[in-house]
């Protein structure tokens, strides 16, 4: 391993030497644009930030070497209140985030104590992951780097400029809405500002009101038509209640429900605060039913969703089953609480919706069938959704639901709310569903914001353009187009903008700043721009909106523009031809959790600000990367760095194996012993390849030759397909292992081993390969006496005139019979002696006759009717048992066999010889024997060999 890391330091300064991954306008090239979601940097990157970029760096060398014109550049994240978070809890002297940062950063003290200043923080991080990404051997042309923020004058005048467009087109907009908020930062928090919560989106939850005592007992529900099958409400005996004042009505309520009434316009006058505890036992009134029903002690209530008063309804709603389950069960509860026994005997679960599928009590039916424990089982959320969408689907409300029998779920909703709103029992109001915590800390709730500034995502003209455009890209894989439609129909005005945190002020209205999911949208074309700025051929703060208006959309007078710029007309014109050189971007991958916000919104901003010619061609996600079968968390302590794994295992062996784990939207599992066995694997194919390197030079022709050379052509082939279809994975399992055991084989099989025809293939080898583990292939490479890089060599191209199908399935059938043996050799112990028994000429002529009918799609059981016609003199039972086993026999050959195998003369007998052989070379006895002839069969395995099957029996 060490070693390995020494190799990989030694080719990255050579290639950034070289200058090589700097790349500049090629017309006579094809060219490829492609970029990963710059990574957010108040911390080390870690593993599954590789596991997504990685699949860039792949693809960009595969396309290089293809002989396309590759530009993979890079930038840093800075937007956003994570940074600034960071430095406000770090100047508290937040215990839990000091210690994160010792612990998983490993931010030594000296800089920690500089860790106040967010600047500071946002360059500390940059400084120490360029490093990591630049150890990891990625091939990025780091001209183009750029940060975000007003900190980076033309990247902020670049999102001004965008801003001010959107503004012009209408697509942004001043108004009211629901939004995420942080009660700290007074400021609306989008997903990337959240250390808990990405994805969650106020709803609507309706509030039913309880008569109690001279006030309401205030309860959250999203189906307000089981309010028939209530039996009684649960409170968190230890929560906080308010009795408050509410238009000139009393509530009962959570304390934390106070502020989420207020920041939704609800005048609220606190009269009483006091313990859930107090009111327990004592009796409500439920709306609709009429009748009264007991307050009993829960405890799977969070007071800070919904209310913090459920009412429950148990043969419907599995939480509430578990939890009056749990109070039958423990007679403590009810005497600590002073709950009289009888009172709960009482409660008997009304049933109300009648579901196909579902028994009397689905809840109850659930609970007890899945075993769940008791009411903090995590389970019970799973059949708490599955219950509610099957319901709301295919449930019908029965009579004891009066005028609303007979309705379907989905429709009495919202009937059953208009009836409890009419006769004042009911509103609704918005929240959120799970928790959301904000970057500093703080618990965020829903306000109604009035004079905010919206991206207008609900635009149905926009809508229509950003499904226009996806349905021109490749996405992959092509499941995940569903969920960006999806999106794009759900997707609803968006706050743009926040009061703290770092970023680019709005320029029309400069105490607002631009949040990070909505600076982050369409900054491609700046990677163009960065290498000019970072050049100092053009300064930032002279990049005015007419610039951006001449270089990205062509407007303007280039003379006028470049007065106004302070520059020359000859530059704006090289600028300008670089952006229409490389945009539109060929290739955006990120983490498929990106669907839902950053890469629909970058679909949408492309169609809003440029022609059509100039939108996104593919998008590529992937699944997540799990850490030894838990969810990667750093505030769990679930992490492992880039740096980190960088330092112990080195790039290549940390590449491959991220390469080589799942592919397509399936989340990946990362495991110790499977990075180790990568390090074993790789480290026998760099000793295999120097052993090919050091064989003098020699061209002793093999038998085997021509099956080494057709199998390799095949691994081009399919390596090529599947990196071209980006299924990377695939790719490297037969560029890889499926390369290396066709040398094995190649090396076990052959009499002599033709060491010319070896080196060759390595050379094309190590090219195949480089994509994936490019400093050992560098090295491998410069062994072979090879001049130039390795990373310019020409991608090996397919050459189907090398291909020998009858020698590939020869061999295919060599490995089988072999494989078989050895297995059985296993399992045996010692063998004195091996017969092989060869199938008679008339199954091979009935095999040939159950192929013709198989190929003209005739079933099984017509098959067996047929042959029994057909073959007379042999028994009825015999014949269907035969043709059974050669029908399974077909299906289970591979296709190419199929196609091969009867062209091929006597390749049964051919595979016996060469079996016979390779058995000999172990000093194994081998025979080989006729079916009919074979007078030595005390297991009958020469009646049971079929064609392509041969039988065998070990003594």
């Amino acid at each position: 391993m060490n070693f390995f890391k020494e190799i990989e330091e030694k080719w990255q300064n050579k290639w950034y030497e070289a200058r090589i991954y700097e790349a500049e306008v090629n017309k006579e090239k094809p060219k490829l644009f492609i970029t990963f979601c710059f990574p957010y940097v108040n911390g080390h990157l870690h593993v599954g930030h590789a596991f997504t970029s990685l699949r860039n760096d792949i693809y960009a060398r595969f396309k290089r070497a293809q002989g396309y014109n590759v530009l993979f550049p890079w930038a840093w994240h800075w937007t956003g209140e994570p940074i600034a978070g960071m430095a406000k809890r770090v100047a508290a002297k937040d215990e839990v985030m000091i210690n994160l940062l010792k612990r998983t950063e490993k931010v030594p003290d000296e800089e920690l104590v500089k860790f106040t200043d967010p600047l500071y923080i946002a360059n500390y991080f940059t400084n120490e992951t360029r490093i990591v990404i630049k150890r990891l051997g990625y091939s990025i042309d780091w001209r183009r780097e750029f940060t975000t923020t007003s900190h980076n004058k033309g990247f902020s005048a670049y999102v001004s400029w965008q801003y001010i467009k959107l503004r012009e087109k209408g697509y942004v907009i001043k108004g009211t809405h629901p939004v995420v908020w942080c009660p700290r930062d007074q400021s609306p928090t989008g997903d990337h500002d959240r250390l808990q919560g990405e994805g969650v989106s106020p709803e609507e939850i309706i509030l039913i009101k309880f008569r109690f005592e001279d006030s309401y007992l205030v309860a959250a529900t999203l189906r307000p038509e089981t309010i028939f099958g209530v039996t009684n409400i649960w409170v968190k005996p230890d929560s906080d209640l308010v009795k408050i004042k509410v238009n000139e009505e009393k509530w009962i309520v959570s304390k934390e429900t106070v502020e989420k009434l207020k920041g939704q316009d609800f005048k609220v006058e606190v009269i009483e605060e006091f313990k859930g505890e107090k009111i327990i036992g004592k009796y409500a009134i439920a709306p609709l039913v009429n009748k009264e029903i007991i307050i009993l002690p829960s405890f799977f209530i969070d007071p800070n969703i919904g209310t913090g008063i459920v009412y429950s309804v148990p043969s419907h709603a599995p939480y509430d089953y578990a939890a009056l389950r749990d109070l039958k069960n423990k007679p403590e509860t009810l005497q600590r609480y002073g709950i009289n026994k009888e009172a709960i005997d009482k409660i008997i679960p009304i049933h109300i919706i009648d579901t196909k599928g579902y028994g009397e009590h689905p809840a109850i039916s659930l609970v007890e069938k899945m075993k769940i424990k008791d009411q903090t089982d995590a389970r019970l959320e799973d059949i708490t959704r599955e219950i509610y969408l099957n319901e709301f689907n295919k449930g019908v409300m029965n009579k004891l639901t009066q005028e609303f029998e007979g309705m379907r779920v989905s429709e009495a909703k919202n009937k059953v709310y208009e009836k409890l709103l009419s006769l004042g029992f009911a509103l609704k109001i918005y929240d959120l569903l799970s928790p959301v915590l904000c970057r500093c800390g703080t618990r965020c709730i829903v306000i109604i914001l009035k004079d905010q500034w919206f991206l207008k995502y609900s635009e149905p003209e926009w809508k229509e353009k950003a499904k226009l455009a996806l349905s021109k890209m490749k996405i992959y894989p092509e499941e995940a187009r569903n969920w960006f439609i999806n999106t794009i129909d759900w997707l609803d005005d968006k706050a743009c903008a926040r009061k703290s945190g770092l970023g680019t002020p709005l320029p029309w209205d400069k105490e607002w700043i631009i949040e990070t999911l909505s600076d982050s949208t369409i900054y491609m074309p700046y990677y163009i721009i960065a290498k000019f700025v970072n050049a100092n051929a053009i300064k930032a703060e002279n990049l005015k909106k007419e610039f951006f208006d001449y270089v990205i959309l062509g407007e303007g007078n280039i003379e006028e523009v470049a007065r106004q710029c302070e520059t020359s007309p000859e530059l704006l014109n090289k600028i300008r031809e670089e952006f229409l050189y490389w945009y539109p971007v060929d290739l955006r991958t990120s983490a498929k959790e990106l669907i839902p916000n950053h890469l629909t919104f970058y679909i949408f901003h492309h169609v809003a600000l440029l022609p059509e010619s100039l939108w996104p061609k593919m998008i590529a996600v992937n699944g997540m990367l799990n850490i030894e079968g838990k969810k990667l968390s750093k505030s769990k302590g679930i992490v492992i760095t880039i740096k980190e794994a960088i330092e112990k295992y080195g790039a290549d062996p940390l590449r491959f194996y991220l390469a080589s784990l799942a592919e397509g939207m399936e989340d990946a599992e990362w495991t110790s012993k499977g990075m180790e066995d990568a390090i074993n694997n790789l480290q026998y194919f760099y000793n295999l390849a120097l052993k090919i390197i050091s064989n003098e030079e020699k061209e002793m022709k093999s038998s085997m030759d021509s099956w080494l050379i057709s199998s390799f052509q095949r691994r081009i082939k399919l390596a090529t397909d599947f990196l071209d279809e980006f299924k990377l994975r695939s790719a490297l399992v037969h560029a890889f292992y499926g390369v290396l055991n066709d040398i094995k084989w190649y090396i076990k099989r052959s009499e002599t081993i033709n060491s010319k025809l070896l080196k060759n293939i390595l050379k094309d080898w190590l090219i195949l390969l480089s994509p994936f583990i490019p400093h050992i292939c560098e090295e491998l490479w410069n062994k072979l006496g090879e001049k130039n890089f390795i990373v310019l060599a020409k991608w090996p191209s397919y050459d189907p005139s090398l291909i020998d199908e009858e020698v590939e399935a020869r061999e295919i059938l060599i490995a089988k019979i072999y494989d078989d043996i050895s297995n059985v050799r296993k399992l045996k112990g010692k063998v004195s002696k091996i017969y092989v028994y060869l199938p008679s000429s008339k199954k091979y002529e009935l095999f040939r006759k159950v192929k013709e009918k198989i190929m003209n799609k005739i079933d099984r059981r017509e098959l067996i009717k047929e042959m029994q016609k057909e073959i007379k003199d042999v028994d009825e039972k015999k014949i269907s048992k035969l043709v059974i086993e050669m029908y399974e026999h077909y299906f289970s050959l591979e296709e190419k066999l199929r196609n091969v195998i009867e062209k091929a003369e006597n390749i049964d007998e051919v595979v016996a010889e060469e079996l016979k052989k390779m058995l000999e070379k172990e000093q194994m006895i081998c025979e080989i024997h006729e079916e009919e002839k074979a007078k030595y069969d005390p297991l009958n395995k020469a009646e049971r060999s079929l064609p392509f099957k041969l039988g065998f029996y070990l003594e």
